[in-house]
């Protein structure tokens, strides 16, 4: 079985079959059609995120299977907040407030695909990446956050 394997970057909800996905897939001889639609019907629930694709084709009878990655961290911490872009200046403006709940939710869809091997450390992670974004955690700075989750103030949040 010969396979050829095409990973490319979608707008969740809405591959078309135009660049970049159509010219990668049209060579490999599979429904261009059916491949837009399965992507679309795995990635609708990331609707205006970046969401990366790997669509494997077998070569030999046309077949393909698509498997969806996660969205980056700061994308999932953007559509959690409501969002079109993080802050200009992270440090100097901030732009929005995640919450507890919403960095631990974030740091569940990620851990998969994180270095981090418990919640604790993947929500750290996540309040990292809150720095760039220019957002805030529970009203705080994000490297206050984290000194607090070291010293066990936000045990309770990480009970899975």
């Amino acid at each position: 079985m010969a396979t050829e394997i095409v990973e490319i970057l979608v707008t969740g909800g809405k591959a078309t079959a135009g660049p970049p996905l159509g010219p990668a897939i049209g060579p490999l001889g599979v429904n261009i059609m059916n491949v837009v639609k399965e992507i679309n019907s795995k990635t609708k629930d990331y609707e205006g995120m970046s969401v990366p694709v790997k669509v494997i084709v077998n070569t030999d009878d046309k077949s393909f299977e698509v498997e969806v990655g996660i969205p980056p961290t700061s994308a999932l911490i953007k559509k959690e907040l409501g969002l079109d872009k993080g802050s200009t200046e992270p440090k100097h403006k901030i732009v929005g407030n995640l919450s507890m709940e919403q960095a631990v939710k974030i740091a569940k869809m990620k851990k998969d695909s994180m270095l981090s091997y418990d919640l604790k450390n993947a929500t750290k992670e996540v309040i990292g990446t809150c720095v760039s974004v220019g957002v805030t955690v529970d009203g705080k700075d994000p490297k206050e956050v984290h000194k607090l989750i070291d010293d066990g103030e936000y045990d309770e949040s990480f009970n899975e």
